[in-house]
């Protein structure tokens, strides 16, 4: 049974008390934009970026699209997914006609093994960085990098 609001409250606000949670989140999110501006300056000829994504402490994410994408009503993102503490990259359409549109044509590819049924917000969401090491950024930051930019010329050329 769930608990009430008051109830999830009640430890929301004990674990606010201890501080933890709000440096780490805070961390977290700058993180995240400096990933978004290092992403966006070396790919400035490659990819427009969207803004930061804040989420609901679920995931945090940044989008971007090239002119190809963009004609499709797609955008890749790079997504913090806070649940599993991990990177990811996401496939997105525009609307729900997109999305199913693009499910259909990437469930049964490598990049969604895993995905039995179509995500909540995607078409494709495939693992950048499984165990990030959040004590090494510049590190973190090059391989999210690398991966990023393979995987995307890989989808692309699939979808094309």
């Amino acid at each position: 049974m769930d608990k009430t609001l008051n109830e999830y409250v009640s430890v929301y606000k004990s674990q606010l008390n201890i501080g933890d949670i709000q440096i780490a989140y805070e961390r977290l999110l700058k993180y995240v934009m400096t990933l978004k501006s290092d992403f966006e300056k070396e790919n400035q000829n490659k990819f427009s970026c969207g803004n930061v994504s804040h989420g609901y402490m679920d995931f945090t994410y940044f989008p971007f699209f090239d002119s190809f994408l963009r004609s499709k009503k797609l955008r890749f993102g790079i997504v913090l997914n806070h649940k599993n503490m991990r990177f990811e990259l996401w496939l997105m359409g525009q609307n729900s006609e997109v999305q199913h549109q693009y499910w259909d044509l990437l469930k049964s590819t490598k990049w969604n093994i895993n995905q039995p049924f179509m995500p909540k917000y995607s078409v494709l969401e495939t693992v950048l960085v499984e165990n990030p090491d959040f004590d090494n950024l510049n590190e973190l930051t090059t391989e999210i990098m690398k991966k990023a930019n393979s995987l995307t010329d890989e989808i692309v050329n699939f979808i094309k």
